[in-house]
C-alpha cells in the first residue's frame, strides 16, 4: 500500500517545542517534511496558519485546519494514528492525566525558560529583575519535581515516569531537559540531580531523541 502524502510540521531548529512534535512522528513512523522558520521574523509563515504566530504548526495535505500548540499537536497524532506505532498514553484516564499534567509542566519551564531569555536579551537598563527572578523561580520549580518524579520511579524499579512504556510524559521532561543543556540555562544540573540526569541521559542517547537535538539559528532581526 502507498505511503499517504506527508504531513509538514512547520518548526524552528532549536526548539523544544516543536522537537517534542517531531518524536512523535518519528516513533509512529508518519511521514512528514519539516519547514523550518524563525517565528518572530517578518517573513515567517506562522500568521497565515496560527493567529497566534507561534510554532510549532501541523499542516496537512488536504483541507483539514492546520493544528498548533506542540501538545495539542501531540495528543491530535496519538488520537489519529492510534494504530500507528506505540501508543505514547496507556489508556487509563487517571495514569493518562498524570501524563498530561506532567506535559503542562514540562511545557510552562520551556514557556519560562524562553521568557527569561529574551529578559536577558533587553538592554541593561530595561531588563526586570522581578520578572526574570520569577521565571527562574519556575524553571527552579520544575526541575525539582522532574527530579523528585524520576527519583520515586527509580526507586520503584521503573523506567518510565507512567505506567511501563515511553509515553508523552517522558518525551516533554527529556525535551525540556535538553534544551537547558543546550542552552547551558542551569550549568552543572546534571550534577545536582543526579538521578534525574542519569535517566535523561538514557532516554537522550536513544536514536529518535538523537535524531531531533536542537540545532541553534541567528536572530536576524530585534525581538525585544
Amino acid at each position: 500500500m502507498a505511503s499517504p502524502p506527508p504531513l509538514t510540521l512547520i518548526s524552528a531548529t532549536p526548539s523544544p517545542f516543536a522537537r517534542m512534535n517531531r518524536i512523535v512522528l518519528k516513533l509512529k513512523n508518519i511521514p512528514f517534511t519539516l519547514q523550518n522558520e524563525i517565528p518572530w521574523e517578518k517573513t515567517t509563515a506562522t500568521p497565515l496558519y496560527n493567529p497566534l504566530e507561534k510554532l510549532p504548526i501541523l499542516l496537512f495535505p488536504d483541507d483539514r485546519a492546520p493544528v498548533y500548540d506542540s501538545a495539542h499537536i501531540n495528543e491530535y497524532l496519538v488520537a489519529k494514528y492510534a494504530d500507528w506505532g506505540p501508543k505514547l498514553l496507556t489508556g487509563d484516564t487517571d495514569l493518562d492525566l498524570r501524563i498530561r499534567q506532567i506535559v503542562v509542566l514540562s511545557e510552562g519551564c520551556l514557556d519560562a525558560i524562553v521568557i527569561a531569555n529574551f529578559e536577558c536579551a533587553r538592554a541593561e537598563g530595561m531588563q526586570s529583575g522581578l520578572w526574570l527572578e520569577r521565571q527562574n523561580r519556575k524553571i527552579d520549580g520544575a526541575m525539582r519535581a522532574f527530579s523528585d518524579m524520576v527519583t520515586k520511579r527509580r526507586g520503584e524499579g521503573k523506567a518510565f515516569l507512567v505506567g511501563e512504556a515511553l509515553s508523552l510524559a517522558d518525551i516533554a521532561v527529556v525535551c525540556c531537559l535538553g534544551i537547558l543543556e543546550f542552552a547551558g540555562v542551569r550549568v552543572g544540573w546534571r550534577e545536582k540531580y543526579g538521578v534525574l540526569g542519569e535517566w535523561w541521559a538514557g532516554l537522550e542517547d536513544l536514536d529518535v531523541f538523537r535524531e531531533t537535538r536542537p540545532v541553534a539559528f541567528a536572530l536576524r532581526e530585534q525581538v525585544v
